[in-house]
């Protein structure tokens, strides 16, 4: 391994950790309705689970509300049963063959518990994303170590450095995220 292969493999890691924060932040509930909050419920459908999105059709009819269309009339009540052991609050409504739920305004309580679960989500990023740069770093000591692989300190150090750039440059954009879905959780 070089150290072209350490960068570019802990670059690629740190960008997944970041997209990974990004789709587990689009999950929080705010006061606004979004398909993203129930893209992810599992649903037991013919004795396996798998995600709500791909059994059923969701859509954003109005601000404050989801529609669910599933794909197969029969999992209609599943899908319900689902929505509600989410732990989200929703009371989902059969109307047809679809469902619609409400997206209520969180209470000031709740508001506060997501803010805590929004700042613990970024505080995991982080982690990870430090974790990536300490093992990035054993990598190059290891490459350095090695008599065959003819990398200079310089060379190591100057990889070091970039490594720790880009993990502060990651550290910034999860501080942006973090502070961005906060606002958007206390808002009413």
């Amino acid at each position: 391994m070089d150290i072209d292969t350490i960068l570019l493999e802990a670059e690629e890691r740190m960008a997944k950790s970041l997209d990974y924060l990004q789709r587990e932040f689009r999950g929080v509930r705010t006061g606004r309705a979004s398909t993203a909050l129930l893209e992810y419920i599992k649903v037991e459908y013919y004795g396996s689970h798998v995600d709500l999105r791909e059994i059923a059709g969701i859509s954003v009819p109005e601000p404050t509300q989801l529609l669910v269309k599933p794909f197969d009339p029969g999992a209609k009540t599943e899908i319900m049963k689902a929505i509600e052991r989410s732990g989200l609050g929703l009371n989902p409504q059969s109307e047809g063959s679809q469902i619609r739920v409400n997206i209520p305004s969180p209470s000031a309580d709740r508001r506060k518990q997501l803010v805590v679960q929004v700042r613990k989500m970024a505080e995991e990023s982080r982690v990870t994303i430090r974790n990536e740069r300490r093992d990035a770093n054993k990598a190059l000591d290891v490459l350095e170590a090695d008599p065959k692989s003819k990398v200079s300190e310089d060379q190591v150090e100057k990889a070091k450095e970039y490594i720790d750039e880009v993990t502060k440059a990651t550290s910034t954009k999860i501080d942006d995220m973090t502070a961005k879905k906060v606002t958007d959780v206390e808002e009413i």
